[in-house]
């Protein structure tokens, strides 16, 4: 039997692209392993950015509760089992052989592509591990991403953004409508950000799926320290503030509160369990702090990727501000806006360290680092890798300072995998998911 690892590469090579979107492929082989719909009640999470939050409120407010929840999320930081995780475990190498071994036998000649083996994997994983509710995180889009061959019994949209436009569209208005091709009839569609897309509620209204849209259906007052919720069932004063930093965890928060409300009939979600969840919700990379040491500066790990994230990473930045300077290391992507972030970020950023990102949307550090000097007033270096442009940042930085490094998954996980190599972070050995 393959290891992992080449089960990994595999699948990196069965189908001629590395992404291609729609439902056939996975469909057939679904019905080839006589894989059912599940039973318990279903999150299903879109949105150009905000839905990794999201999807972890409402995984870490179930467990709270005291229910079983299987999470499925992309892309991951630095263990591909991150993307799978059932009841906070992350899905064992054994498991993920024995399923991935499975579905290589049912597709035959079905040529899938590497993210739709992990969909599988996650349906056929959860399916065996007797939960009370799933969690899935929209890859791409939402009408033709894999994760949409499951029907959600409450949708939720966070935002929309200009974000992979060669697949969803070059206007707000096709993405909204990719984005909103995850409602169901009758089933409630959720919508986060407080100027909801027209689209999504047309598309919501044709099918006769109760909205519930922030500031309207629901909503969020900030309360000194805390806050309330307020929705279509649940009043909750007194909440705690959102262990995830940033005032954009707020309208995080409420949303996902706003889904868990609508199967609230199912499940028995007690305050206590909201409170307590969102006290120890854990997000790597979503303006994740690491405090400075004695003689070393804090860090920052976001992996803001596109314009409307950079311009929430640097609200956050400015409402947490040092005594120092703050220092940029960014790796972008080559189908990413890198302009329009760098200029969105310019203001925060004393100097830039431009790192090379490997794969096949990677980009050069070099041409990473023209690009960004055209936008931002601070001096701007070119790195060969991650690595090499934190150890140059951390170099030039004060214990007064703050590194933040951003950009891209790809960027943000090598950056913790060097920060823990060098004793900057703390070890965290992955809790691995036993089945029942």
């Amino acid at each position: 039997m393959r290891s992992l690892e080449q089960w990994l590469a595999y699948q990196a090579q069965v189908h001629p692209q590395a992404i291609e979107l729609g439902l056939e492929r996975l469909s057939i082989v679904l019905e080839r392993l006589q894989w059912r719909q599940p039973s318990v009640p279903v999150i299903t999470i879109a949105g150009t950015n905000g839905k990794g939050s999201v999807s972890a409120y409402c995984a870490a407010i179930l467990r709270a509760s005291g229910f079983r929840v299987g999470t499925f999320t992309s892309p991951h930081l630095r263990d591909y089992r991150e993307r799978i995780r059932v009841h906070d475990r992350l899905a064992r190498h054994e498991e993920l052989t024995e399923v991935f071994e499975r579905i290589e036998i049912a597709r035959g000649s079905v040529a899938l592509t590497f993210f739709e083996f992990n969909a599988l994997a996650a349906l056929l994983i959860f399916e065996a591990a007797a939960l009370d509710a799933w969690v899935l995180e929209i890859g791409m889009g939402g009408r033709l991403d894999a994760v949409n061959v499951v029907d959600a019994d409450v949708a939720v949209v966070t935002s929309i953004g200009l974000d992979h436009q060669e697949y969803l569209g070059d206007t707000l208005e096709a993405i909204a409508r990719e984005k909103a091709g995850i409602f169901r009839p009758g089933k409630t569609a959720v919508i986060g950000g407080r100027e909801p897309s027209l689209v999504l509620e047309e598309v919501a209204r044709a099918l006769r799926a109760p909205l519930k849209r922030l500031a309207i259906e629901y909503n969020y007052i900030r309360e000194g320290a805390g806050w309330r919720y307020r929705g279509t069932r649940w009043d909750l004063p007194h909440l705690p503030a959102p262990a995830l930093l940033g005032d954009i965890q707020f309208s995080n928060a409420a949303t996902a509160i706003a889904a868990l409300e609508e199967i609230a009939p199912r499940l028995n979600i007690p305050a206590a369990g909201i409170a307590r969840g969102l006290g120890e919700v854990q997000l790597a990379g979503r303006f994740q702090w690491v405090p400075p040491g004695a003689d070393t500066p804090g860090w920052v790990l976001d992996v803001a990727h596109n314009p409307d994230a950079a311009r929430v990473l640097a609200r956050n930045l400015k409402g947490h501000p040092v005594a120092g300077k703050t220092l940029g290391v960014c790796g972008i992507l080559a189908d990413k806006d890198a302009a329009g972030i760098a200029s969105l970020l310019d203001p925060c950023i004393d100097a830039w360290w431009c790192a090379s990102v490997d794969g096949a949307r990677g980009r050069s550090g070099e041409d990473l680092a023209k690009t960004v000097a055209a936008e931002v007033a601070g001096a701007v270096v070119a790195a060969d890798s991650v690595a090499g442009a934190c150890a140059a940042a951390l170099k030039f930085a004060g214990p007064l300072d703050r590194v933040v490094v951003f950009g891209s998954f790809h960027t943000v996980g090598p950056a913790l995998d060097w920060l823990e190599a060098r004793g900057l972070l703390p070890a965290t050995p992955p809790h691995e998911y036993t089945s029942p």
